[in-house]
């Protein structure tokens, strides 16, 4: 019987792409039909039985494809997400959608007018967990007051030993950059859009950010704090949600998935699913992935530590 599943190729065999091809082996939407590595060895090693390119512009011009998964390091997420768009592809690119917010725009503007489809993966909304939570606020009877989110982690645990991470001029910074968008986006899904309101960051002697709390607050008044941790002893990954009625919902994200990175294969089949049901809807632009918002947050808050820094420094210079 003919395979009627949409044809995919995965660009960039890195650390995540694992959880893709996995995913991909279950998806009632998507099959696998092409994989692109610059590195030989990764497309032996892990291409799974696909044809494999090495030049992303000449896959998903020639390969026949329907959509690509782009997880390719952070510095290269807008150069290889432009080509398959101007080819007319539906991307679904890790996080963060590109390395700055005016990259990120670009590729907005790109994806609407062609009308292609742009997702930004975020993979924590398709938690089990927090997909509970979602729902319970939703269904609540009042509205989420305070939420706190703690992503907290050691990242050279969870590198794949891919040196990129900790080099701020091809991650985009560190701990905010990386994992920071996703705990935005849990955030947003609960309250909306949200502004950062102050944000401390913490940075080692090799000025990379492995610490940091971020405030935000929505438009309806709802405050939210994100703990970012790259040197946490172990992971935790979890949701508070405190109601203005004083009730407390709590969605701890790994707690159901032991062993290591054990939630990821089920978050990227959610994801999978979600990049199918924009293509099939004909969504352009970013769909209802909020790529760009939580870029915006990113530099927002990098932006304010450096006010920050500068506010204290004056009153110092001053006084010489």
């Amino acid at each position: 019987m003919k395979d009627t599943r949409a044809a995919l190729g995965v660009i960039g065999l890195g650390a995540i792409s694992r959880y893709y091809l996995a995913a991909l082996e279950h998806s009632p939407h998507w099959r696998l039909a092409a994989v692109c590595d610059a590195r030989p060895d990764a497309l032996r090693e892990r291409g799974g039985g696909a044809p494999g390119w090495s030049d992303a512009e000449a896959m998903v011009r020639d390969a026949g494809l329907d959509g690509v998964v782009v997880a390719v390091p952070n510095d290269a997420h807008a150069e290889v997400c432009r080509a398959a768009l101007a080819a007319g592809l539906p991307v679904c690119v890790e996080k963060p959608l590109a390395l700055t917010a005016a990259q990120g725009r670009e590729l907005v503007a790109l994806a609407g007018r062609s009308e292609t489809p742009l997702l930004t993966a975020f993979h924590r909304r398709h938690n089990d967990a927090f997909r509970a939570l979602r729902a319970a606020v939703a269904e609540a009877d009042s509205p989420a007051h305070r939420v706190r989110v703690r992503y907290l982690e050691r990242i050279e645990e969870h590198t794949g030993g891919e040196s990129w991470y900790l080099e701020p001029e091809r991650c985009g910074g560190g701990c905010v950059a990386d994992n920071g968008p996703n705990a935005f986006d849990l955030v947003r899904q609960l309250v909306g859009d949200v502004t950062p309101v102050e944000s401390l960051i913490g940075r080692d002697s090799a000025g990379v950010d492995r610490s940091a709390r971020v405030d935000l607050r929505s438009a309806t008044g709802a405050v939210a704090e994100v703990l970012l941790d790259w040197s946490y002893a172990g992971e935790q990954k979890d949701v508070t949600v405190t109601l203005a009625d004083g009730r407390t919902l709590h969605a701890d994200l790994l707690a159901a998935h032991p062993g290591f990175k054990g939630s990821l294969w089920h978050e990227y089949e959610g994801v999978l699913a979600e990049f199918a049901a924009l293509r099939a809807g004909g969504g352009s632009g970013e769909g209802a992935s909020g790529g760009l918002a939580c870029l915006d947050l990113v530099e927002t808050a990098y932006a304010q530590e450096k006010a920050a820094a500068l506010s204290v420094a004056a009153p110092a210079a001053a006084g010489t």
